[in-house]
C-alpha cells in the first residue's frame, strides 16, 4: 500500500481476468473465447485500414459500427452505443445509470466485475442468492432499488433466463434501469433487445468477443432508449472521446455485417457443446443447463480444483471458482473445437479411472 493512494483505490478489490498462459501445445478452455477465428471479411476490413490516414483520429462517434449494429436490429443509430469491450461500456453504465441513492441487486454467483464496478465508482449494492438450482428467481428482485444488473445467460453458470420473466422483471421495475448483459446470448437464448421500445428502462449489452471471434479487437455495444444512451456519451466524452480506434470500427462493422459466416460459427460451437455434454454426463458428471459458449460441470466424487489441477498437468486448461462456496465444486469450461472437447473428455476419462 502506496502513502500517496487514494482512499478509494485502498478500499478496490481488483477483477481476476482468466489465465492467458504461454505455453505450446496448449488446449486452452478457460476464457470464453470463439474457437474459430473471425469472419474473412473482418481480416479484409483491417487490412484496408493499414494505410496512410492512420496518423488521422478515428470517428469519435462510430457512425459506421452504430449504423451496422442498429440495422442487424432494425433499431436507429441513436439506439446504439459502442465501446472498447463492454467491460468499458459497463463501467460507463455504473457511473451514468446505476449510481443512486438505493443499492443495485445482481446475483451473488455472477460476472466478477459488478462488484469490483461498484467498489470503483462506490455505488451501493446488494447480492441476490441464485436458487438451489443456480436459477435467478425474478421474484427476487421485486424490491425497492438503484438498478439491476445480471448477465443472460449467467455467468459463471450459464443459466438462461427466459424473455417473459425478464418483461415480468421490467413490469416489476418501471422507475429503475434493468441492464441485461448479453455477452453469449447467440449461443442458444432470446435477446431481450426487442423489449427496449416498449421499455425504455431497458438496457442490453452485448460484446463481440465471444459470437463475433473479436476478443482481441475490444468491441462491445449497449442498445437502449435514446435517454439512456445519451447518458453514456455524456461519460465517454468526460472520459475518452475516442474509445474505438480504425481497426476496431472496421473490423466491428465487417462482422456485424456478415450474417452468414456468424450463424455458421455459433452454430458449430452449440452442436459441441451439447455432444461435450452427452460425453460429460456418461463419465458420471453433473452439468447445469447452459445457453453460453461454455458449461459448468462437476463431479460428485472429486473437487473442482482438484480436477482443474490435474487437466493442467495435462495442458488442458479450465477455469475454477473457489468462492462461493457453492460454486467450488464446479470446473467452467469454454466450448473448443470438437477435436479440443474430445482431448478433454479423454483426460478427464484417464483422471477419473
Amino acid at each position: 500500500m502506496s502513502k500517496f493512494w487514494s482512499t478509494t483505490v485502498e478500499r478496490l478489490t481488483p477483477y481476476v481476468p482468466g489465465e492467458q498462459p504461454k505455453l505450446a501445445n496448449l488446449v486452452k478452455l478457460n476464457t470464453n473465447e470463439n474457437p474459430y477465428g473471425p469472419s474473412p471479411r473482418v481480416l479484409e476490413a483491417l487490412q484496408m485500414e493499414v494505410a496512410e490516414s492512420l496518423r488521422l483520429y478515428p470517428d469519435p462517434d462510430s457512425e459506421r459500427l452504430r449504423g451496422a449494429i442498429a440495422e442487424y436490429y432494425g433499431l436507429k443509430p441513436a439506439n446504439v452505443f459502442v465501446g472498447n469491450g463492454s467491460d468499458e461500456v459497463l463501467a460507463h453504465i455504473f457511473q451514468a445509470l446505476l449510481k443512486h441513492d438505493q443499492p443495485i441487486l445482481f446475483p451473488d454467483i455472477t460476472y466478477s466485475f459488478y462488484p469490483v464496478y461498484s467498489g470503483l465508482y462506490e455505488v451501493g449494492y446488494q447480492r441476490i442468492p441464485l436458487t438451489a438450482s443456480f436459477e435467478i428467481d425474478v421474484s427476487d428482485y421485486i424490491q425497492p432499488n438503484g438498478g439491476i444488473i445480471f448477465p443472460n445467460p449467467n455467468a459463471p453458470t450459464g443459466r438462461l433466463l427466459a424473455l417473459g420473466e425478464i418483461e415480468r422483471l421490467l413490469q416489476a421495475n418501471p422507475d429503475s434501469v434493468v441492464v441485461v448483459d448479453e455477452a453469449y446470448i447467440d449461443f442458444g437464448g432470446e435477446s431481450a433487445i426487442p423489449l427496449i421500445e416498449k421499455y425504455p428502462q431497458l438496457l442490453v449489452v452485448h460484446t463481440l468477443s465471444k459470437a463475433r471471434s473479436l476478443a482481441g479487437l475490444r468491441v462491445g455495444y449497449a442498445v437502449g432508449h435514446p435517454d439512456l444512451i445519451e447518458a453514456l456519451v455524456r461519460v465517454k466524452d468526460s472520459f475518452n472521446s475516442y474509445p474505438l480506434d480504425r481497426f476496431a470500427q472496421a473490423g466491428a462493422a465487417a462482422a456485424m455485417e456478415d450474417h452468414a459466416y456468424f450463424e455458421q460459427t455459433r452454430r458449430q460451437v452449440m452442436a459441441t457443446r451439447e455432444k461435450l455434454v452427452a460425453d460429460l454426463e456418461s463419465l458420471g458428471f453433473t452439468v447445469l443447463p447452459s445457453s453460453a459458449n461454455f458449461i459448468f460441470a462437476r463431479y460428485k466424487e472429486r473437487d473442482g480444483a482438484e480436477l482443474t489441477a490435474a487437466l493442467r498437468e495435462r495442458s488442458i486448461i479450465v477455469r475454477h471458482f473457489k468462492n462461493p462456496a457453492r460454486i467450488a465444486p464446479f470446473m467452467r469450461i469454454t466450448i473448443g473445437t470438437d477435436e479440443q472437447c474430445q482431448q478433454l473428455v479423454s483426460a478427464l476419462r484417464e483422471i477419473l479411472r
